[in-house]
Protein backbone atom coordinates (compact mmCIF):
# COMPACT_ATOMS: atom_id res chain seq x y z
CA UNK A 1 0.00 0.00 0.00
CA UNK A 2 1.76 3.26 -1.03
CA UNK A 3 0.77 5.89 2.01
CA UNK A 4 -1.97 8.77 1.39
CA UNK A 5 -2.19 11.36 4.21
CA UNK A 6 -5.37 12.33 2.73
CA UNK A 7 -7.19 8.45 3.11
CA UNK A 8 -9.66 8.62 5.72
CA UNK A 9 -10.24 5.97 8.23
CA UNK A 10 -8.51 3.16 6.66
CA UNK A 11 -9.69 -0.02 6.34
CA UNK A 12 -7.51 -2.29 8.28
CA UNK A 13 -5.68 -5.43 7.24
CA UNK A 14 -3.29 -7.65 8.77
CA UNK A 15 0.23 -5.79 8.64
CA UNK A 16 -1.03 -2.87 6.45
CA UNK A 17 -0.49 0.85 7.77
CA UNK A 18 -3.75 2.11 9.50
CA UNK A 19 -2.75 5.59 10.64
CA UNK A 20 -4.15 8.66 9.08
CA UNK A 21 -3.47 11.79 10.32
CA UNK A 22 -6.08 13.37 8.69
CA UNK A 23 -8.95 10.95 10.33
CA UNK A 24 -7.05 11.72 14.13
CA UNK A 25 -7.14 15.89 13.52
CA UNK A 26 -10.64 15.90 12.60
CA UNK A 27 -12.05 13.75 15.45
CA UNK A 28 -10.15 15.66 17.58
CA UNK A 29 -11.16 19.13 15.78
CA UNK A 30 -15.08 18.00 15.47
CA UNK A 31 -14.99 16.39 19.41
CA UNK A 32 -17.46 18.92 21.51
CA UNK A 33 -16.93 18.30 24.99
CA UNK A 34 -20.59 19.32 26.11
CA UNK A 35 -21.20 18.56 29.81
CA UNK A 36 -24.15 15.79 29.41
CA UNK A 37 -21.71 13.93 26.59
CA UNK A 38 -18.74 14.04 28.94
CA UNK A 39 -20.86 12.88 31.49
CA UNK A 40 -22.64 9.96 29.03
CA UNK A 41 -19.12 8.67 28.09
CA UNK A 42 -17.81 8.47 31.56
CA UNK A 43 -20.84 6.55 32.57
CA UNK A 44 -20.08 3.73 29.26
CA UNK A 45 -17.06 2.93 30.38
CA UNK A 46 -17.79 2.45 34.19
CA UNK A 47 -20.40 0.08 32.50
CA UNK A 48 -17.08 -1.87 31.07
CA UNK A 49 -17.59 -0.86 27.23
CA UNK A 50 -14.52 0.74 25.29
CA UNK A 51 -14.68 3.75 24.35
CA UNK A 52 -14.56 5.08 20.74
CA UNK A 53 -11.86 7.41 19.25
CA UNK A 54 -14.70 9.98 18.89
CA UNK A 55 -15.89 9.27 22.39
CA UNK A 56 -11.95 9.96 23.56
CA UNK A 57 -11.32 12.84 21.60
CA UNK A 58 -14.61 13.97 23.52
CA UNK A 59 -13.04 13.53 27.17
CA UNK A 60 -9.38 14.76 25.71
CA UNK A 61 -11.19 18.37 24.63
CA UNK A 62 -13.09 18.54 27.75
CA UNK A 63 -10.90 20.85 29.96
CA UNK A 64 -13.42 22.23 32.30
CA UNK A 65 -12.06 21.43 35.90
CA UNK A 66 -15.22 20.12 36.70
CA UNK A 67 -15.27 17.71 34.00
CA UNK A 68 -11.75 17.35 34.36
CA UNK A 69 -12.46 15.89 37.95
CA UNK A 70 -15.13 13.65 36.83
CA UNK A 71 -13.29 12.51 34.36
CA UNK A 72 -10.68 11.52 36.78
CA UNK A 73 -13.04 10.38 39.45
CA UNK A 74 -14.66 8.00 36.59
CA UNK A 75 -11.24 6.71 36.01
CA UNK A 76 -10.74 5.81 39.95
CA UNK A 77 -14.25 4.36 40.23
CA UNK A 78 -13.45 2.16 36.70
CA UNK A 79 -10.29 1.02 38.24
CA UNK A 80 -11.31 -0.21 41.40
CA UNK A 81 -14.60 -2.13 39.69
CA UNK A 82 -12.34 -3.85 37.03
CA UNK A 83 -8.96 -4.79 39.04
CA UNK A 84 -9.42 -3.42 42.57
CA UNK A 85 -6.46 -2.30 45.01
CA UNK A 86 -3.80 -4.93 43.09
CA UNK A 87 -1.01 -3.39 41.34
CA UNK A 88 1.52 -5.77 39.07
CA UNK A 89 5.40 -5.19 39.97
CA UNK A 90 7.96 -5.66 37.37
CA UNK A 91 11.78 -4.89 36.40
CA UNK A 92 13.58 -3.74 33.59
CA UNK A 93 16.73 -5.61 32.77
CA UNK A 94 18.98 -4.37 29.91
CA UNK A 95 20.57 -6.51 28.15
CA UNK A 96 22.60 -4.97 25.40
CA UNK A 97 22.53 -1.14 24.34
CA UNK A 98 24.42 -1.27 21.20
CA UNK A 99 21.99 0.41 18.45
CA UNK A 100 22.08 1.12 14.78
CA UNK A 101 19.79 3.78 14.64
CA UNK A 102 19.43 7.30 15.09
CA UNK A 103 16.33 8.56 17.06
CA UNK A 104 17.29 12.12 18.53
CA UNK A 105 15.47 11.76 21.75
CA UNK A 106 17.53 8.36 23.06
CA UNK A 107 21.12 7.86 24.60
CA UNK A 108 21.83 4.52 22.97
CA UNK A 109 21.53 6.26 19.49
CA UNK A 110 24.68 5.21 17.15
CA UNK A 111 25.72 9.01 16.84
CA UNK A 112 26.03 9.11 20.21
CA UNK A 113 29.61 8.61 21.03
CA UNK A 114 29.90 9.30 24.49
CA UNK A 115 27.63 6.44 25.37
CA UNK A 116 28.97 3.48 27.13
CA UNK A 117 28.56 0.12 24.69
CA UNK A 118 27.98 -3.02 26.87
CA UNK A 119 26.30 -6.45 25.96
CA UNK A 120 25.78 -8.43 28.97
CA UNK A 121 27.83 -11.76 28.98
CA UNK A 122 26.14 -15.06 29.58
CA UNK A 123 27.88 -14.94 33.18
CA UNK A 124 26.51 -11.33 33.95
CA UNK A 125 23.50 -12.36 32.87
CA UNK A 126 22.88 -15.05 35.06
CA UNK A 127 24.21 -12.21 37.72
CA UNK A 128 21.72 -9.39 37.27
CA UNK A 129 18.91 -11.89 37.37
CA UNK A 130 20.30 -13.56 40.51
CA UNK A 131 20.25 -10.20 42.19
CA UNK A 132 16.79 -9.21 40.80
CA UNK A 133 15.45 -12.43 42.34
CA UNK A 134 17.38 -11.58 45.79
CA UNK A 135 15.52 -8.22 45.94
CA UNK A 136 12.07 -10.49 45.45
CA UNK A 137 11.44 -10.12 41.82
CA UNK A 138 9.61 -12.20 40.09
CA UNK A 139 8.80 -10.29 36.31
CA UNK A 140 10.88 -8.79 34.37
CA UNK A 141 11.19 -7.51 30.92
CA UNK A 142 14.70 -7.33 28.88
CA UNK A 143 15.57 -4.41 26.68
CA UNK A 144 17.61 -4.73 23.78
CA UNK A 145 18.67 -1.77 21.28
CA UNK A 146 18.50 -2.72 17.60
CA UNK A 147 21.52 -3.75 16.56
CA UNK A 148 22.73 -7.45 14.23
CA UNK A 149 24.06 -9.01 17.21
CA UNK A 150 20.25 -8.93 18.76
CA UNK A 151 18.83 -11.00 16.78
CA UNK A 152 16.10 -13.29 17.28
CA UNK A 153 17.81 -16.23 18.35
CA UNK A 154 20.09 -13.90 20.33
CA UNK A 155 16.66 -12.77 22.18
CA UNK A 156 15.56 -16.22 22.77
CA UNK A 157 18.73 -17.91 24.07
CA UNK A 158 18.71 -14.71 26.45
CA UNK A 159 14.81 -15.43 27.71
CA UNK A 160 15.75 -19.19 28.38
CA UNK A 161 18.82 -18.21 30.72
CA UNK A 162 16.91 -15.60 32.66
CA UNK A 163 14.08 -18.58 33.43
CA UNK A 164 16.82 -20.71 33.90
CA UNK A 165 18.40 -18.67 36.96
CA UNK A 166 17.08 -20.49 40.34
CA UNK A 167 18.66 -18.68 43.46
CA UNK A 168 16.99 -19.76 46.64
CA UNK A 169 13.15 -19.40 46.62
CA UNK A 170 14.33 -17.00 44.12
CA UNK A 171 12.49 -17.64 40.13
CA UNK A 172 11.62 -15.43 37.66
CA UNK A 173 8.26 -16.35 36.06
CA UNK A 174 7.50 -14.16 33.29
CA UNK A 175 10.19 -12.85 30.78
CA UNK A 176 8.43 -10.12 28.69
CA UNK A 177 10.69 -8.42 25.85
CA UNK A 178 11.34 -4.87 24.79
CA UNK A 179 13.01 -5.32 21.67
CA UNK A 180 13.20 -4.26 17.58
CA UNK A 181 10.08 -5.01 15.29
CA UNK A 182 11.14 -8.61 13.74
CA UNK A 183 9.82 -10.70 10.51
CA UNK A 184 7.54 -13.63 11.43
CA UNK A 185 9.75 -16.03 11.53
CA UNK A 186 12.11 -13.90 14.25
CA UNK A 187 8.96 -13.73 16.60
CA UNK A 188 7.97 -17.50 15.91
CA UNK A 189 11.55 -17.90 17.47
CA UNK A 190 11.25 -16.10 20.71
CA UNK A 191 7.86 -17.21 21.19
CA UNK A 192 9.30 -20.46 21.48
CA UNK A 193 11.28 -19.10 24.02
CA UNK A 194 8.61 -19.08 26.32
CA UNK A 195 8.27 -14.76 26.19
CA UNK A 196 5.33 -13.35 27.85
CA UNK A 197 4.25 -9.89 26.25
CA UNK A 198 6.32 -8.40 23.63
CA UNK A 199 6.49 -4.38 23.59
CA UNK A 200 7.35 -2.33 20.13
CA UNK A 201 6.18 1.72 21.08
CA UNK A 202 5.86 3.50 18.02
CA UNK A 203 7.10 6.88 19.98
CA UNK A 204 5.09 8.71 17.79
CA UNK A 205 1.73 8.11 15.64
CA UNK A 206 2.27 11.37 13.79
CA UNK A 207 4.35 9.95 10.34
CA UNK A 208 6.25 13.60 9.51
CA UNK A 209 7.16 13.80 13.39
CA UNK A 210 8.41 10.36 13.54
CA UNK A 211 10.57 11.42 10.26
CA UNK A 212 12.56 13.79 12.03
CA UNK A 213 13.34 12.08 15.39
CA UNK A 214 14.50 9.22 13.51
CA UNK A 215 16.76 9.54 10.99
CA UNK A 216 19.22 6.71 10.19
CA UNK A 217 18.88 2.80 11.34
CA UNK A 218 16.07 0.76 10.62
CA UNK A 219 14.09 2.53 12.73
CA UNK A 220 13.10 5.13 10.37
CA UNK A 221 10.87 2.82 8.51
CA UNK A 222 7.55 4.29 9.91
CA UNK A 223 5.42 1.39 8.26
CA UNK A 224 7.83 -1.38 9.12
CA UNK A 225 7.20 -0.41 12.74
CA UNK A 226 3.44 -0.19 12.58
CA UNK A 227 2.97 -3.34 11.83
CA UNK A 228 5.31 -4.75 13.82
CA UNK A 229 2.84 -6.21 16.27
CA UNK A 230 0.96 -7.48 13.32
CA UNK A 231 3.60 -9.62 12.76
CA UNK A 232 3.96 -11.06 16.02
CA UNK A 233 0.27 -11.67 16.24
CA UNK A 234 1.07 -13.77 13.04
CA UNK A 235 3.38 -15.64 14.65
CA UNK A 236 1.37 -16.22 17.49
CA UNK A 237 2.20 -13.84 19.92
CA UNK A 238 -1.46 -13.11 21.35
CA UNK A 239 0.09 -10.69 24.26
CA UNK A 240 1.50 -7.30 22.80
CA UNK A 241 2.37 -4.40 24.23
CA UNK A 242 1.94 -1.17 22.60
CA UNK A 243 3.15 2.87 23.80
CA UNK A 244 3.86 6.51 22.78
CA UNK A 245 6.77 8.52 23.86
CA UNK A 246 4.52 11.36 25.14
CA UNK A 247 6.85 14.42 24.15
CA UNK A 248 7.47 14.09 20.42
CA UNK A 249 4.16 15.69 19.41
CA UNK A 250 1.12 16.86 21.08
CA UNK A 251 -0.14 14.48 23.71
CA UNK A 252 -3.33 14.55 22.06
CA UNK A 253 -2.91 13.13 18.58
CA UNK A 254 -0.68 10.65 20.27
CA UNK A 255 -3.43 9.25 22.83
CA UNK A 256 -5.64 8.90 19.92
CA UNK A 257 -3.10 7.04 17.95
CA UNK A 258 -3.42 4.65 20.81
CA UNK A 259 -6.77 4.01 20.65
CA UNK A 260 -6.39 3.78 17.21
CA UNK A 261 -3.91 0.93 17.11
CA UNK A 262 -6.15 -0.83 19.62
CA UNK A 263 -8.72 -0.65 17.24
CA UNK A 264 -6.61 -1.95 14.41
CA UNK A 265 -5.68 -5.29 16.42
CA UNK A 266 -8.99 -5.93 17.44
CA UNK A 267 -9.80 -5.80 13.92
CA UNK A 268 -7.78 -7.72 12.97
CA UNK A 269 -7.03 -10.33 15.38
CA UNK A 270 -9.79 -9.99 17.61
CA UNK A 271 -7.90 -8.69 20.55
CA UNK A 272 -6.72 -5.85 21.43
CA UNK A 273 -2.66 -5.12 23.33
CA UNK A 274 -2.41 -6.85 26.41
CA UNK A 275 -0.66 -3.04 27.91
CA UNK A 276 -0.45 0.29 26.76
CA UNK A 277 2.60 2.55 27.79
CA UNK A 278 3.03 6.06 28.37
CA UNK A 279 6.26 7.25 28.87
CA UNK A 280 6.94 11.25 29.19
CA UNK A 281 10.53 11.91 27.04
CA UNK A 282 13.43 12.43 29.89
CA UNK A 283 16.64 14.24 29.66
CA UNK A 284 19.39 11.38 27.64
CA UNK A 285 23.19 11.50 26.86
CA UNK A 286 23.08 14.67 23.92
CA UNK A 287 19.87 14.09 23.55
CA UNK A 288 18.59 16.34 20.46
CA UNK A 289 14.90 17.53 21.18
CA UNK A 290 12.95 20.93 22.28
CA UNK A 291 10.39 21.19 25.23
CA UNK A 292 7.70 21.83 22.13
CA UNK A 293 5.55 19.14 22.89
CA UNK A 294 6.32 19.17 26.66
CA UNK A 295 3.68 17.11 28.67
CA UNK A 296 2.90 19.08 32.24
CA UNK A 297 2.37 16.96 35.36
CA UNK A 298 -1.53 18.35 34.89
CA UNK A 299 -2.25 16.46 31.85
CA UNK A 300 -0.07 13.65 32.52
CA UNK A 301 -2.35 12.81 35.09
CA UNK A 302 -5.95 13.84 32.67
CA UNK A 303 -4.55 11.66 30.40
CA UNK A 304 -3.52 8.48 32.29
CA UNK A 305 -7.80 8.93 33.54
CA UNK A 306 -8.78 9.11 30.09
CA UNK A 307 -6.92 6.42 28.81
CA UNK A 308 -7.90 4.00 31.72
CA UNK A 309 -12.03 5.15 30.44
CA UNK A 310 -10.67 4.33 27.10
CA UNK A 311 -9.34 0.45 27.62
CA UNK A 312 -10.89 -0.52 30.82
CA UNK A 313 -9.56 -4.27 30.26
CA UNK A 314 -5.85 -2.92 29.15
CA UNK A 315 -3.44 -3.27 31.31
CA UNK A 316 -1.63 0.29 31.92
CA UNK A 317 2.05 0.03 32.90
CA UNK A 318 4.04 3.34 34.38
CA UNK A 319 7.88 3.35 34.64
CA UNK A 320 10.40 5.13 36.85
CA UNK A 321 10.97 7.75 34.34
CA UNK A 322 8.16 9.37 36.39
CA UNK A 323 9.40 10.82 40.05
CA UNK A 324 7.80 9.25 42.87
CA UNK A 325 4.99 11.78 43.66
CA UNK A 326 3.83 11.82 40.11
CA UNK A 327 3.53 7.99 40.19
CA UNK A 328 1.53 7.98 43.71
CA UNK A 329 -0.90 10.29 42.37
CA UNK A 330 -1.38 8.70 38.92
CA UNK A 331 -2.04 4.93 40.35
CA UNK A 332 -5.42 6.56 41.33
CA UNK A 333 -6.37 6.60 37.96
CA UNK A 334 -5.82 4.21 36.27
CA UNK A 335 -2.31 2.29 36.53
CA UNK A 336 -2.31 -1.37 36.80
CA UNK A 337 1.00 -2.00 36.67
CA UNK A 338 4.55 -0.51 37.73
CA UNK A 339 8.58 -1.49 37.95
CA UNK A 340 10.22 -1.02 41.67
CA UNK A 341 13.91 -1.23 42.52
CA UNK A 342 14.64 -0.23 38.77
CA UNK A 343 18.19 0.56 37.33
CA UNK A 344 18.70 1.01 33.57
CA UNK A 345 22.60 1.41 34.00
CA UNK A 346 23.94 -1.79 32.37
CA UNK A 347 24.99 -4.64 35.06
CA UNK A 348 24.12 -1.73 37.73
CA UNK A 349 22.36 -4.77 39.65
CA UNK A 350 25.32 -6.59 40.31
CA UNK A 351 27.40 -3.37 40.93
CA UNK A 352 25.75 -1.53 43.65
CA UNK A 353 28.69 0.80 44.11
CA UNK A 354 27.15 2.63 40.48
CA UNK A 355 25.48 5.81 40.91
CA UNK A 356 23.29 7.09 38.05
CA UNK A 357 25.35 8.05 35.02
CA UNK A 358 23.49 9.27 32.34
CA UNK A 359 26.20 7.88 29.37
CA UNK A 360 25.26 4.79 30.14
CA UNK A 361 21.73 4.73 30.59
CA UNK A 362 19.25 5.33 27.70
CA UNK A 363 17.39 8.10 29.34
CA UNK A 364 17.35 9.49 33.04
CA UNK A 365 14.95 7.96 35.48
CA UNK A 366 13.41 9.70 38.40
CA UNK A 367 12.63 7.00 41.02
CA UNK A 368 15.32 5.48 42.44
CA UNK A 369 13.51 3.84 45.34
CA UNK A 370 14.39 -0.29 45.71
CA UNK A 371 12.05 -2.65 45.61
CA UNK A 372 11.12 -2.52 49.51
CA UNK A 373 10.36 0.49 49.73
CA UNK A 374 8.21 0.90 46.55
CA UNK A 375 6.60 -2.36 48.60
CA UNK A 376 6.25 -0.65 51.72
CA UNK A 377 4.83 2.34 50.18
CA UNK A 378 2.38 0.46 48.70
CA UNK A 379 1.08 -1.69 51.72
CA UNK A 380 1.16 1.46 53.72
CA UNK A 381 -1.36 3.18 50.92
CA UNK A 382 -3.72 -0.16 50.84
CA UNK A 383 -2.54 -1.76 47.21
CA UNK A 384 -1.81 -5.13 47.25
CA UNK A 385 1.45 -5.71 44.91
CA UNK A 386 1.30 -8.35 42.93
CA UNK A 387 3.67 -10.54 41.22
CA UNK A 388 1.65 -13.12 39.96
CA UNK A 389 2.22 -14.72 36.82
CA UNK A 390 -1.26 -16.96 36.63
CA UNK A 391 -2.95 -15.64 33.72
CA UNK A 392 0.24 -16.27 31.56
CA UNK A 393 1.30 -19.60 32.85
CA UNK A 394 -2.16 -21.28 32.46
CA UNK A 395 -3.29 -20.02 28.24
CA UNK A 396 -5.48 -16.89 29.40
CA UNK A 397 -3.44 -14.86 26.86
CA UNK A 398 -4.70 -12.83 24.12
CA UNK A 399 -7.84 -13.63 23.07
CA UNK A 400 -8.67 -16.33 26.00
CA UNK A 401 -7.59 -13.31 27.89
CA UNK A 402 -9.93 -10.89 27.23
CA UNK A 403 -13.11 -13.93 27.30
CA UNK A 404 -11.46 -14.47 30.97
CA UNK A 405 -11.42 -10.30 31.90
CA UNK A 406 -14.40 -8.93 30.51
CA UNK A 407 -16.44 -10.04 32.11
CA UNK A 408 -15.21 -8.89 35.51
CA UNK A 409 -13.28 -11.71 36.59
CA UNK A 410 -9.97 -10.10 36.96
CA UNK A 411 -10.47 -8.66 40.53
CA UNK A 412 -12.18 -12.24 41.27
CA UNK A 413 -9.33 -14.12 40.36
CA UNK A 414 -6.45 -11.51 40.57
CA UNK A 415 -6.61 -10.83 43.98
CA UNK A 416 -6.38 -13.88 45.32
CA UNK A 417 -3.15 -14.46 43.18
CA UNK A 418 -2.07 -11.19 44.20
CA UNK A 419 -1.88 -11.61 48.11
CA UNK A 420 -0.78 -15.63 47.34
CA UNK A 421 2.48 -13.76 45.53
CA UNK A 422 2.49 -11.04 48.47
CA UNK A 423 2.79 -13.78 51.31
CA UNK A 424 5.81 -14.99 49.31
CA UNK A 425 7.02 -11.87 49.00
CA UNK A 426 6.69 -11.60 52.79
CA UNK A 427 7.75 -14.86 53.74
CA UNK A 428 11.54 -14.64 51.35
CA UNK A 429 12.14 -10.53 51.47
CA UNK A 430 10.46 -8.56 53.49
CA UNK A 431 11.77 -5.80 56.03
CA UNK A 432 12.12 -3.57 58.93
CA UNK A 433 8.43 -4.52 59.81
CA UNK A 434 6.80 -4.64 56.02
CA UNK A 435 6.11 -8.31 57.11
CA UNK A 436 3.75 -7.08 59.72
CA UNK A 437 1.94 -4.49 57.71
CA UNK A 438 1.85 -7.14 55.04
CA UNK A 439 -0.28 -9.75 56.78
CA UNK A 440 -2.06 -6.98 58.15
CA UNK A 441 -3.31 -5.96 54.75
CA UNK A 442 -3.80 -9.42 53.60
CA UNK A 443 -6.06 -10.42 56.91
CA UNK A 444 -8.39 -6.65 55.70
CA UNK A 445 -8.58 -8.38 52.46
CA UNK A 446 -9.61 -11.53 53.74
CA UNK A 447 -12.29 -9.99 55.85
CA UNK A 448 -13.73 -8.95 52.71
CA UNK A 449 -14.32 -11.73 50.81
CA UNK A 450 -17.52 -13.64 51.16
CA UNK A 451 -17.33 -16.66 53.92
CA UNK A 452 -17.51 -19.46 51.02
CA UNK A 453 -15.67 -22.17 49.79
CA UNK A 454 -13.07 -19.93 47.64
CA UNK A 455 -12.61 -17.83 50.81
CA UNK A 456 -11.56 -21.22 52.73
CA UNK A 457 -9.12 -22.21 49.60
CA UNK A 458 -7.45 -19.02 49.42
CA UNK A 459 -6.50 -18.61 53.57
CA UNK A 460 -5.65 -22.83 53.00
CA UNK A 461 -2.33 -21.58 50.04
CA UNK A 462 -1.84 -18.91 52.27
CA UNK A 463 -0.97 -21.04 55.17
CA UNK A 464 0.79 -23.58 52.92
CA UNK A 465 3.11 -20.17 51.94
CA UNK A 466 3.92 -19.64 55.16
CA UNK A 467 4.73 -23.69 55.91
CA UNK A 468 7.22 -23.26 52.63
CA UNK A 469 5.73 -24.12 49.76
CA UNK A 470 5.72 -21.65 46.39
CA UNK A 471 4.38 -20.62 43.14
CA UNK A 472 0.14 -21.22 44.80
CA UNK A 473 -2.15 -20.19 42.55
CA UNK A 474 -6.36 -20.11 41.08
Amino acid sequence: MIYDPQVYAIEDKPMVPFISEKEIEETLQNAQPDKSLVREIIEKSLNKKRLSMQETAVLINATDPELVEEIKQGAHRLKEQVYGKRIVLFAPLYVGNLCINNCEYCGFRAANKEQKRTTLTHPELIREVEMLEDMGQKRLILVYGEHPKYNAEFIADSVRTVYEVKKGNGEIRRVNINAAPMDIDGFRTVKEAGIGTYQVFQETYHREAYASYHTGGLKKDYDWRISSLDRAQEAGIDDVGIGALFGLHDWRFEVLGLIRHVNHLEAVYNVGPHTISFPRLKKASNMKCDSQWEVSDEDFTRMVAILRLAVPYTGLILTAREPAEVRQEVLEFGVSQIDGGTKIEMKAYSEKEKDQDLDAEQFEINDNRSLADVMEELIEREYIPSFCTACYRTGRTGEHFMEFSVPGFIKRYCTPNALLTLAEYLEDYAQNGTREKGYRLIRKNLNEFDDNGFKSKLEERLERVKQGERDLYF
